[in-house]
């Protein structure tokens, strides 16, 4: 079986790109919640935003095909780090109690 290399870099910058959209959703989230005035909300807003633009600036080139064609050492753990942090924070808001 013959490899298609042009379907591959295509596969994997959408997959960057849903990984960046779903990042995206998060951070909203999180802002929206934080409008509700609590300290808390707005902390854990503040620190989705931070995992969100550090993936963002992380994953960028890589997502919109304009980067290198293999990452950076740091990129993948950064983006895991990212994913686990969020996924923290929400097991932080239904520990609490989300309204």
């Amino acid at each position: 079986m013959t490899r298609d290399p042009g379907l591959q870099p295509e596969r994997t910058r959408l997959a960057w790109r849903r990984t960046l959209l779903a990042f995206t959703a998060v951070a909203v989230l999180e802002v929206r919640l934080a409008l509700s005035g609590h300290v808390f909300d707005a902390v854990l807003a503040g620190i989705a935003v931070v995992g969100w633009l550090g993936t963002l600036l992380v994953n960028w080139r890589r997502a919109t095909g304009v980067g290198p064609r293999r990452p950076e050492r740091w990129s993948f753990p950064l983006t895991a780090l990212a994913a686990v942090g969020l996924a923290l924070l929400g097991v932080l808001h239904v520990l609490r109690g989300l309204r």
